[in-house]
């Protein structure tokens, strides 16, 4: 019986031949990554066990993204815990504001993932390397403290959902649509434990924008992660960044999976997630005109230029509507600048929105953007969870930047396409 890519990684990574879904192994990690947020309590953890070194200070990634710019004393806190560790111990991969991004883009940009990798990070969106063709994904802080010493953690294979898109996509139809979609279909539980591997010919076609979006959202199906065999985009990125290839698996013809999913995507509709769950998805032809008080374009799923292009098309030489308030959160200051270059930044403030550092910020409901009392958000995030991102009586909308541009300009959630 052959292997599937999940299979093959952790077999490389175990020293065996193979391994099956199912099997505890322990695995030797090529990256352990943590954040602003999740590191100040490993690094308690890190030093009740009494470890007096990290297993290797390159293979670290430590990420100030959450919180940052510091919102408050206790956010300050927390940084400042971060970026004393990484001082005591000399970590290599330290992203300090100014110099940061939001951890899921900023970490495969700076040439931190190659295909193959196995990745762990305590933040449960670590999924997103899997568009590289690594196997990626969140873990608690204490796991990360045990990491940080040894070098290795404890896994249970996950059994793989094949998941094969076909078709052709439409206009103003994106890797969100795609993800949103397909977890409608699954629920939020639908891949508990399990691997989705994206696979197709609209995933060949894909920049890798878009499938960085897929895997990404991967966990809100229930995945421990999400993966996409690796191709030529794949490797040319990495050797861009990384200088490496890394290795590129594939699934046999004969790996065995949990379950085969095929969808056709010739008539997807740009896709809208209503609350209280990122699985409560509707097409847009079935989505009300709801009103819309802030409208937030960015986060580690959609915050690359890719999905500014997107938004700025329909939001050049437009103002967005009077009520409402547009927030553009680049995800790195690569991207920044980026914007910037290309006058997308111009688009955005002469529409009436705000370019924001890159941080978590409003995705959290941490700061940037907090919704008030019975106000209604419409989000290229990830999770729409009920007070996730401000009050209780608040709600969420989570659609594609094509979506969100548009509704930005109407003030109501908008289909994209009437602006073609």
């Amino acid at each position: 019986m052959g292997m599937t890519i999940a299979e093959k990684i952790f077999a490389a990574h175990c020293g065996k031949d193979s391994v099956r879904a199912g099997d505890l192994v322990y695995a030797k990690l090529d990256l352990v990554m943590g954040t602003d947020v999740t590191v100040p309590l490993a690094v308690d953890v890190f030093n009740k066990i009494g470890a007096k070194k990290v297993f290797d200070r390159t293979k670290i990634a430590l990420v100030n993204d959450h919180f940052v710019p510091a919102k408050d004393i206790q956010a300050a806190g927390l940084s400042k815990t971060m970026r004393e560790f990484a001082s005591r111990y000399d970590i290599k991969s330290y992203f300090e504001v100014g110099r940061s991004g939001l951890c899921h883009c900023i970490v495969p940009d700076s040439g931190l993932v190659v295909p193959g990798d196995l990745i762990i990070g305590a933040d449960s969106h670590t999924c997103t390397y899997g568009a590289l063709g690594a196997f990626a994904t969140g873990v608690g802080s204490t796991d990360m403290a045990a990491s940080w010493a040894l070098g290795e953690n404890w896994f249970k294979v996950p059994a793989s959902i094949k998941v094969v898109y076909t078709g052709t996509l439409q206009p103003m139809v994106c890797g969100k649509d795609l993800i949103l979609h397909t977890i409608g279909m699954l629920g939020v539980e639908g891949a508990l434990y399990g691997c989705l591997e994206f696979s197709g010919p609209v995933v060949d076609r894909l920049h890798l924008a878009d499938r960085f979006t897929l895997c990404n959202m991967a966990i809100e199906a229930g995945a421990k992660a999400g993966i996409i065999e690796a191709d030529e985009k794949a490797t040319e990125y990495a050797r861009r960044r990384a200088g490496r290839t890394g290795t590129a698996h594939r699934s046999d013809g004969d790996a065995r999976y949990d379950r085969v999913m095929e969808i056709d995507v010739t008539d997807l509709e740009p896709q809208i997630s209503h609350p209280y769950l990122p699985s409560n998805v509707r097409p847009i032809s079935q989505t009300e005109k709801v009103r819309v008080d802030q409208v937030v374009i960015g986060s580690c799923t959609n915050g690359r230029i890719e999905d500014f292009r997107a938004a700025a098309e329909i939001l050049r030489g437009k103002v967005i509507a009077p009520h409402l308030r547009l927030i553009v959160i680049p995800a790195t200051q690569e991207i920044y600048l980026q914007m910037m270059d290309e006058g997308i930044m111009k688009t955005v403030i002469d529409a009436g929105g705000v370019i924001s550092p890159p941080t978590c910020g409003p995705c959290i409901g941490g700061h940037m953007g907090i919704l008030g009392e019975n106000e209604v958000g419409l989000y290229t995030t990830n999770r729409n969870f009920k007070g996730r991102n401000g009050h209780l009586t608040s709600k969420v909308y989570l659609s594609s930047p094509h979506v969100a541009a548009a509704s930005a300009i109407t003030g109501v959630i908008t289909d994209p396409r009437s602006f073609n």
